[in-house]
Parts: structure tokens; C-alpha cells; sequence
């Protein structure tokens, strides 16, 4: 079973989804239903993954978190695990390209299987697929889009004022 409640953000309403296992989704509020499927959804707004992950999302917007300190709950295949881990240890405001990703988790000619799973990202913003960009510095592919993208990234290396 999953749970979600909805998080009014400065990039739009996301969805939440959490198992009681951990926080297994953020999708946007445009996401294309096929993305990431997780079944069977039973709203609840006070589910405690749910509300830490809403609370901490609203902290990192807010200028005041720089890293997720969240149970993740993946599911995905063990290729797109590794991919999602190698995303989480991407450090704030640094992005990754493709390539990298693809060398860090021990398949150096896989660069287009790492843009599937990172297209395929259950936890966007938390996994922060938004960091990987392509190797010439332009940003790719987003499921929130791609000025959503620049914003998470103009977000992160924007210093405090």
C-alpha cells in the first residue's frame, strides 16, 4: 500500500507517495502517468514519511537544506537503483553528466541506459536527477521541464544572501 498527500511548492503541487517502508515518489503535478507507477494510492496527510518529506522539501526552497535526510523507498530494477543512488550522492549545487553517472556505478559505456533510468527517477528533487546534465553543460530532459530544471539548479548555486 501507498500513501500520498499533495505540497503546494514554488515549482508547482507535487504529489508525495510513501510506503511505510519510506518516501517512494515525488511527481509533478503535469507528470506523465506512466512514469512511475505506484498502486494501490490512499491519501493520507498525516502519514509521518509524508509530512517530514513535506516538511524538508519546504526547508530546501526556503533557502535552508541542502541535503535529504529521508528513507527512500526505490522500486525500480537493481540497474536503476544503482543509477538513483549515484544521484543522491551528487553534493549540492554540482551536477553530474551522463557519463560520469555511468563510470561512478561501473558501466562506462551505458550513458543512455543511465538517462532512461534518470528519466524514470521515482523521487525527483530528493534524487536529484535535476544535477545531471548533458556533457556539453546543456541542460537535458526533465520530467518537471526544463525551466524547472534551471530553477532547481539556479536554486542551488545561487549564494545566501
Amino acid at each position: 500500500m501507498y500513501y500520498y498527500k499533495s505540497v503546494v511548492t514554488p515549482v508547482g503541487e507535487l504529489k508525495l507517495i510513501a510506503s511505510d517502508l519510506g518516501l517512494a515518489a515525488i511527481l509533478w503535478q503535469n507528470d506523465n502517468p506512466k512514469r512511475v507507477r505506484l498502486a494501490p494510492l490512499e491519501r493520507n496527510d498525516r502519514h509521518p514519511v509524508l509530512c517530514e518529506a513535506e516538511k524538508q522539501l519546504l526547508e530546501y526552497f526556503a533557502g535552508a537544506r541542502q541535503q535529504f535526510t529521508l528513507t527512500l523507498d526505490f522500486a525500480g530494477t537493481e540497474f536503476q537503483k544503482k543509477v538513483w543512488q549515484a544521484l543522491v550522492a551528487i553534493p549540492f549545487g554540482e551536477t553530474r553528466s551522463y557519463r560520469q553517472i555511468a563510470e561512478q556505478i561501473g558501466h562506462p559505456t551505458a550513458m543512455r541506459a543511465v538517462g532512461a533510468a534518470n528519466g524514470k527517477n521515482p523521487l525527483s528533487i530528493v534524487a536529484p536527477c535535476h544535477r545531471v546534465i548533458g556533457a556539453n553543460g546543456k541542460l537535458t530532459g526533465f520530467a518537471g521541464g526544463l525551466d524547472v530544471k534551471a530553477f532547481l539548479l539556479q536554486l542551488e548555486t545561487t549564494p545566501d544572501v
